[in-house]
């Protein structure tokens, strides 16, 4: 190994532990109790025991962008959330395996996503990814409303997503729509939102009520977090 080499490998030693130190720094600011792994990437995911996730935060996208413990209504009690800036979460339970970076085909700015888990059945999933223009945002977010228009037509006794809804907000408008289980009862639903150059898929499986309303009510939250 020549001198020049051994350089600069200790400098790039030396990036990687200043990387990780200012990284576990904003966590320990952050006040929430918690484990942290790694992904196969190397991006930072975090495992948060109590209600509120950590302030992860990537340019011009993070953590603050996504559906916070206090959005939720009456009826679910968030107790985790697990936070990761990879893209690699699954979009959605019409998507299988896609996720949002390959979707995006690794061409975003940024990504965030959040498991939360609740005290109950059920979870709440988003993903979201920051595109480099308007445009390619646009087409993200018709690429995500025609996956989710793939499960409104299934056989009987399967279930599937309802009929779409429209809502906007300053800033950001979103296409949400309720799921129902095989003999018709409403459980969850999913939103596609955009804001800007910010687009993102949320998915409620399971609710404490039959009524659609309260998938509406967490995409309105989720769309005034990711405009704001």
């Amino acid at each position: 190994m020549t001198e020049n080499q051994a350089v600069q490998q200790k400098s790039v030693r030396r990036n990687r532990v200043a990387a990780a130190a200012c990284f576990a720094a904003a966590l320990i600011t952050a006040g929430v109790v918690g484990t942290q792994s790694a992904t196969a990437d190397g991006a930072a995911q975090r495992t948060a025991v109590a209600a509120h996730p950590a302030a992860v935060v990537a340019p011009g996208l993070g953590s603050a962008a996504l559906v916070q413990s206090e959005d939720f209504q009456q009826g679910l009690n968030p107790v985790g959330a697990t936070i990761a800036l990879t893209g690699r979460q699954g979009l959605s339970a019409c998507s299988g395996e896609e996720t949002m970076r390959d979707l995006t085909k690794g061409k975003a700015t940024a990504y965030a996503s959040v498991t939360w888990t609740f005290d109950t059945n059920g979870r709440l999933t988003e993903s979201a990814a920051s595109a480099p223009t308007g445009t390619e945002a646009a087409t993200w977010e018709q690429q995500l409303v025609a996956l989710v228009q793939d499960c409104q037509d299934e056989p009987a006794g399967h279930w599937y997503y309802g009929a779409a809804h429209t809502l906007t907000v300053t800033g950001g408008t979103a296409h949400w729509y309720p799921a129902y289980n095989g003999d018709g009862t409403v459980s969850g639903g999913v939103a596609v939102l955009r804001s800007g150059t910010r687009v993102a898929v949320v998915e409620l499986t399971s609710q404490p009520t039959g009524a659609p309303a309260y998938v509406e009510g967490i995409a309105t939250a989720a769309l005034n977090r990711l405009s704001s």
